[in-house]
């Protein structure tokens, strides 16, 4: 194999598919990356695999002959991300050390070269593929981009990071015929973002539904912000146990999470006695303040809402530290009303709001409270209030 190509298309490319290399791989090969090299297209790919996440790239480079290699993924990296802008050339050999062990890659910059014991590609495991002529039951859909990182970005915070509750560390993703739904909980919250599918599917009747890995799709989100157009569709299989996402020149490949999914739907609340117009970066910002007195035994926010006054008051009181204590205004309609909250999950909440003001709805207070952007895309955050001593 002989190549040469830019080292800015190397170096970024690289940065994408590492994020599939597995800190801790089960078996060596899995700490290389496959570096695949076409004369016919000159096209290079390089493919990253954890055996259960999965991401490939490619880019233009001049090959000069075609050929395969599986290289350390971290010192391919580290070498690349250093090296001065300009072509390199990348050559691979029979061993150089004579003990007929394994392959030789060379990088050739504009100055000097790097070796890099390499491994035959052969010994990487191949990406999942769906072949949708064989598989039975495997769908193909197309999904506008913009839909994906809308919904991604309104509810991947909500994922749970216990393993133990395997089915919550994903996203469950709905397909409706002209609607794309995600939905997000850790048991303490929850956030349900719809998005319009411009790309209506007819082959959709009722609806399909999976859950996917938040790890595979906070990488799916990062890789198509970096896309140069977010006007293209996305290309979506699903086969049992299998999602494929692809696009232009990338693909990534995630195992689906096996239980049921919660029936979140049921969890928010039909009518409000209560509800409280606020402006969200006011609200977000006066939680920030007082979160300088938040730590992991004092992390509980208290809101009053005050119909009387139209003002909403927020305070934390951290014992043996300090405390703080701010009222900004509202437009309250209903009952006085004390309510408390873990300060993170409603932070996190704000965040991902897409509005400058929103609407809180709620009842009493330990039951569930409704957060919603006035205006922007649809989405729904739930927030579970905690109680407060005596």
């Amino acid at each position: 194999m002989k190549l040469v190509c830019a080292q800015s298309d190397l170096n970024t490319n690289l940065s994408l598919v590492s994020r599939a290399v597995p800190s801790r791989p089960t078996h060596p090969v899995l700490a290389n990356v496959l570096l695949q090299a076409d004369a016919e297209t000159n096209q290079v790919s390089l493919t990253a695999f954890d055996l259960s996440l999965g991401i490939r790239t490619s880019f233009n480079a001049q090959v000069l002959q075609p050929g395969a290699l599986a290289i350390p993924a971290k010192l391919l990296n580290d070498i690349t991300s250093r090296l001065p802008e300009g072509d390199i050339t990348l050559d691979d050999e029979s061993d150089l050390t004579g003990d007929g062990e394994g392959l030789i890659l060379t990088l050739t910059p504009q100055s000097g070269s790097y070796q890099i014991r390499a491994m035959e590609a052969q010994e990487f495991p191949e990406l999942p593929a769906i072949n949708l002529e064989t598989a039975d039951g495997a769908s193909l859909h197309y999904l506008p981009a913009t839909a994906l990182i809308e919904g991604l970005r309104g509810c991947l915070f909500a994922t749970s990071a216990d393993e133990t509750k395997q089915v919550l560390t994903g996203v469950h993703l709905t397909l409706k015929a002209d609607t794309l739904e995600f939905a997000a909980t850790d048991g303490h919250r929850l956030a349900v973002v719809e998005t319009a599918n411009e790309n209506p599917d007819a082959d959709v009747d009722n609806q399909l539904e999976m859950t996917v890995p938040s790890k595979a799709l906070r990488e799916l989100e990062r890789m198509l912000a970096h896309k140069s157009s977010t006007d293209e569709s996305v290309t979506l299989f699903f086969d049992q146990g299998q999602v494929v996402f692809e696009w232009q020149n990338q693909r990534l490949t995630s195992r689906t999470l096996e239980g049921q999914y919660p029936a979140y739907r049921q969890l928010i609340p039909r009518q409000f006695e209560r509800e409280v117009t606020l402006e969200r970066k006011q609200l977000l910002n006066t939680l920030e303040r007082i979160a300088v007195f938040a730590d992991q035994k004092n992390n509980i926010v208290k809101i009053n809402i005050d119909s009387g006054t139209q003002k909403v008051t927020l305070s934390l009181e951290a014992q043996d530290v300090g405390s703080g204590k701010e009222s900004i205004p509202a437009q309250i309609s209903g009952d006085d009303i004390l309510i408390a909250f873990n300060i993170k999950y409603l932070m996190e909440g704000l965040k991902s709001l897409p509005s400058s003001d929103i609407l809180m709805q709620l009842n009493q207070p330990l039951t569930p409270v409704i957060f919603t952007p006035l205006g922007g895309i649809k989405m729904t955050y739930l927030a579970m209030p905690v109680q407060l001593r005596n």
